[in-house]
């Protein structure tokens, strides 16, 4: 057993849990890892820092690496760029749930011409969780097109992690007024912001102490890594508890640049207590998606 896997399990044992659930890590088809692989090899320049992928091995060794920390449920987030991309990446994501029985089946979308038609199939399929990429897509997540896939999830209370804060890098279509767009239209709707709308995080806090579907994952916010240049106001924490019902641990495996157990330690480091790190690391993921 290494070092690493030690800290990771100690972790989740000694605040008698079972294990961990993930809700943002990304498994894709090779040659779609290998350019997002390769996008954060040039990173450097566009954040001002390194950004090295620390769990850069085959897929079934990654699997591996997950399940030896004691992961019990984790996602297969991929995300298309353009049109005519989604459809085939949720079949490539539906066959790798049905070899990796501890993955929750995950599908995406893009706003084009039949995007209800395939999103309709993916739910029938027994997808669990979306993917949605408003910086990598570059569109706006109130577009026409969206609507009636919004009007599905909502309806069947499908969550759709979704990147829509203006961080690492901002896009055309990234922070909080956009999705309070949606969410005007669509209050029920239960989307998980990732990295808790980095670095917009006091507005989406905010947006998430208004809606009651709406939730937040950890995905490299309190690592060092982060802290050092957008880094969560002291002001937050007391709004952290009153969320702690809400907000879902992500890793971000394996596009990150430090050890997984660096981002439990930051959790660990807040001082909320067991209870809330309990429900961030496992029950509140347990429940969402029923994961006995």
């Amino acid at each position: 057993m290494s070092t690493e896997t030690e800290r990771v399990t100690a972790f989740w044992t000694e605040l008698g849990l079972p294990g961990i659930i993930d809700v943002h890590t990304h498994f894709m088809p090779h040659n779609v890892m290998e350019k997002v692989w390769a996008y954060f090899d040039q990173a450097g320049p566009m954040t001002g820092r390194p950004w090295p992928i620390n769990y850069r091995v085959a897929e079934d060794e990654r699997v591996e690496i997950l399940r030896s920390f004691g992961i019990r449920a984790f996602t297969s987030l991929l995300y298309p760029h353009k049109r005519d991309m989604a459809a085939w990446l949720n079949e490539w994501a539906g066959e790798f749930a049905e070899r990796t029985p501890d993955c929750l089946r995950t599908a995406t979308f893009y706003p084009e011409p039949f995007v209800d038609s395939y999103v309709e199939a993916a739910i029938s399929a027994g997808t669990r969780v979306f993917k949605s990429h408003i910086q990598v897509g570059e569109y706006h997540p109130n577009d026409p097109l969206l609507h009636p896939v919004w009007e599905m999830l909502e309806d069947a209370g499908i969550p759709t992690v979704i990147h829509c804060g203006s961080g690492p890098a901002p896009g055309l279509f990234t922070g909080p007024e956009p999705i309070a767009e949606v969410l005007e239209r669509h209050p029920r709707l239960p989307l998980i912001i990732a990295h808790m709308g980095m670095p917009e995080y006091a507005e989406f806090i905010d947006l998430a102490l208004k809606y009651p579907s709406l939730r937040l994952d950890t995905t490299m916010v309190f690592t060092g890594f982060l802290d050092d240049t957008v880094p969560l106001g002291p002001e937050t924490m007391p709004k952290l508890v009153d969320l702690k019902d809400r907000i879902l641990f992500g890793s971000d495996f394996p596009n990150i640049p430090y050890g997984y157990d660096v981002a439990l330690q930051g959790l660990a480091r807040l001082g909320l207590g067991d209870n809330w790190l309990r429900a961030v690391c496992h029950d509140n993921a347990a429940e969402m998606f029923g994961v006995e």
